[in-house]
């Protein structure tokens, strides 16, 4: 362990993501909204820590190795939350414990979408575009971004990057891992753009339409309004989100690609986006079906706004409208269900992911088969990729793992007095990054224990590392020379 390296490393991140608070204070600025010095203190405090960490181990540039490349990303994402909460703690219109501040800054990060905030129509401009400006910088990685950034100052990022990705396929468009970085990040751009634009045509303002690509991109969920998509009741807005929604949910390295080739080809070829894109059609055709049981006279309108309701859930994005508060029992657990699958791999959504859905499937299927032919050798494909065994390995591993920790937080939110619903969907909400549950956080957290937005905020930590990467540097052997 080079730990005078890892210091180093989190002081210029703390440095560089200081730069991030610019914005706000630009937004401030424009609207003369009051917030301006909560923002500014903010900046001062996190570039100061930053440099405090930096300077006793500026001289310490070894080669990072990957236990390091852990180590830093997982004291990053606590650091970075806790000082992520400075401007809405310091924010007077807010008037947030340490405890709120830090949840939702945890959830703004980690791109869940839940919220302990009550009047958010009543927020300044700067505290709503900062939420969903955090979740669009947490939704393809803040990691990644110092991946393309930090190499100029002297800073590998190759280890950074695997520890952050975490999945069982990683697609490196680029050979070099930091030109990878800066293509994400540069299709993650342009398609923020294009998802603004169309916002604002189908009727969102500008400030608004600005926001909500950023949480949309970014798989993210919070809203400028308390009631999310509800307050426009458009269906065009609705077709533009459930368009981005599933955007985002791909592989960005397919984007990528597509762009590069001007061409649909990558997503022809990809299994992965076909299964997904399935999904999302049975999802879909599901929510309409149970729906128009009870309702037989629904029109084109609400049949949006109900397929709206299914993607939005079903790909862990964690908007709501109108229909989302309307409906209890089977279909809201259904939809919650599905969210165990989130996204693509190498996408912004949250969730198990669809590739390792794939694979369970699969191999599930083979040991079938091998019930009926045992000596049979079957192996495991995805189009004609064969999967080795070490990687189904891992994906059952990380299964186990993901089973054990969520009945973990399950127990723990029960055993604090909380009921089975709210409990079982508060955990899927922040483990799979969703944010809206059912019982008592069915409009937000603010009625819940401190401890249990404690325990919630490690929920969604865990969840946005993919579980592996924050569970390893509990084992011992990860400490061991």
């Amino acid at each position: 362990m080079q730990i005078k390296s890892v210091i180093r490393i989190l002081g210029l991140l703390l440095m560089l993501f200081s730069l991030a608070i610019i914005p706000p204070i630009i937004v401030s600025t424009i609207y003369q909204d009051g917030e301006i010095w909560s923002f500014f203190y903010a900046l001062i405090l996190i570039f100061v820590s930053g440099l405090l960490l930096w300077l006793p181990a500026m001289q310490a540039k070894t080669d990072l190795k990957l236990r390091d490349g852990f180590i830093i990303v997982v004291l990053f994402w606590f650091v970075l939350s806790t000082f992520a909460s400075l401007p809405m703690l310091l924010s007077n219109s807010l008037n947030l414990s340490i405890t709120n501040a830090l949840f939702e800054s945890v959830s703004g990060l980690t791109t869940t979408g839940a919220t302990i905030i009550n009047n958010i129509d009543d927020l300044p401009k700067s505290i709503l575009f900062y939420r969903q400006y955090l979740q669009w910088l947490g939704g393809l990685g803040i990691i990644v971004l110092a991946v393309a950034v930090l190499p100029m100052l002297g800073v590998g990022g190759m280890q950074l990057y695997k520890a952050e990705v975490a999945g069982p396929i990683k697609n490196k468009i680029t050979p070099r891992i930091t030109e990878t970085a800066k293509w994400l990040w540069i299709v993650y751009l342009i398609m923020t753009f294009l998802c603004g634009i169309s916002y604002y045509f189908a009727g969102m303002d500008v400030f608004d339409s600005i926001c909500h690509s950023f949480s949309t991109i970014a798989i993210g969920g919070f809203s400028t309004h308390n009631d999310s998509f509800g307050y426009y009741n458009n269906q065009w807005i609705e077709l533009v989100a459930i368009f981005f929604m599933i955007a985002a949910c791909l592989n960005f390295s397919l984007h990528y690609l597509a762009f590069k080739s001007k061409s649909i080809l990558p997503y022809k070829k990809d299994n992965e986006a076909y299964f997904f894109i399935f999904l999302v059609l049975l999802i879909s055709f599901l929510t309409v079906m149970y729906i128009y049981s009870f309702s037989p006279e629904m029109n084109s309108k609400e049949i949006i706004k109900n397929i709206f309701y299914a993607v939005s859930i079903s790909t862990t994005t964690g908007f709501t409208n109108s229909s989302y508060y309307a409906y209890i029992g089977f279909l809201p657990i259904l939809l919650i269900l599905f969210s165990f699958i989130g996204g693509c791999a190498g996408s912004t959504a949250g969730g198990m992911k669809v590739i390792r859905v794939m694979l369970l499937l699969k191999q599930g299927y083979r040991e079938l088969v091998r019930l009926v032919h045992p000596n049979s050798k079957i192996k495991v494909k995805v189009g004609n990729n064969v999967i080795n065994e070490r990687t189904l390995e891992t994906i059952w591993g990380f299964f186990a793992i993901y089973v054990i920790v969520f009945l973990t937080v399950l127990l723990l939110l029960m055993l604090s007095g909380l009921d089975f619903l709210t409990s079982f969907s508060a955990v899927a909400a922040t483990i799979n990054n969703l944010g809206p549950g059912q019982g008592d956080v069915l409009y937000n957290y603010a009625n819940i224990s401190d401890m249990n937005k404690w325990i919630l905020s490690f929920s969604m930590i865990v969840g946005r590392l993919e579980i592996f990467t924050l569970l390893v540097i509990f084992i011992p052997d990860f400490w061991k020379k």
